[in-house]
């Protein structure tokens, strides 16, 4: 299984993230920020910008309790929220 290893905030709300296969991926979060746990990380960059990688889940989480499976991340698959699917970036 491939995990997240380091994180890196860049512009807006994308993160370049290293994996533990050594692929590293631009990622935009945006379309990802939605729902009640996300809403103040979408809204405030200082919040947002507080990410880290967690080595026991080996992906990226924020001191509010959120967290985006690394799968999705990996993958750019479609996180289902609020009832929404989430176009993938291909």
């Amino acid at each position: 299984m491939i995990r997240v290893r380091s994180v890196r905030v860049l512009e807006g709300h994308q993160v370049k993230l290293g994996f533990t296969d050594g692929t590293d991926k631009v990622v935009d979060l945006e379309p990802y920020l939605r729902g009640p746990i996300f809403e103040s990380l979408r809204k405030n960059r200082a919040e947002f910008s507080k990410v880290r990688v967690d080595e026991e889940l080996a992906t990226i989480v924020w001191p509010n309790g959120a967290d985006i499976d690394p799968d999705v991340l990996y993958h750019n698959r479609a996180p289902v929220s609020q009832g929404q699917a989430v176009p993938s970036a291909q």
